[in-house]
């Protein structure tokens, strides 16, 4: 399976809003669990999660989203800015990184309140 950030950032929503955002029902349980053990593994929410005695995930509680989580769905929230991340930062076939993700969406917030427009082409 794969990393969605998509998903991510619809399962951050939905953990914050406490319902399912419009698109979410578009993926499997099994993604949706895969996703939401990557966000724990990053630090973006407290979960606890539940496997089979074959170490298959089958339950995924989320706690509470962290500091981290509610920074980067904040940074997400402005659908302008999660369409501008996604051409520039999330392209197929080319390599990023998580922080290299927040640090683009930072900038773009940052040039937003700054009156600055985009910083990007």
């Amino acid at each position: 399976m794969k990393r969605d950030i998509d998903l991510i950032r619809l399962l951050l929503l939905e953990a914050e809003q406490e319902s399912a955002p419009e698109g979410l029902s578009t993926y499997s349980t099994g993604h949706q669990l895969y996703n939401l053990e990557l966000m724990h593994d990053a630090g973006l929410i407290v979960a606890t999660v539940h496997k089979d005695g074959g170490g298959v995930t089958r339950t995924v509680i989320i706690e509470r989203l962290t500091w981290t989580g509610h920074d980067f769905l904040d940074a997400t929230r402005d659908s302008k800015i999660w369409k501008k991340a996604k051409e520039h930062v999330i392209k197929p076939g080319v390599s990023w990184t998580f922080h290299t993700l927040l640090e683009f969406l930072k900038r773009e917030i940052e040039q937003r309140l700054l009156g600055g427009g985009s910083s990007t082409p």
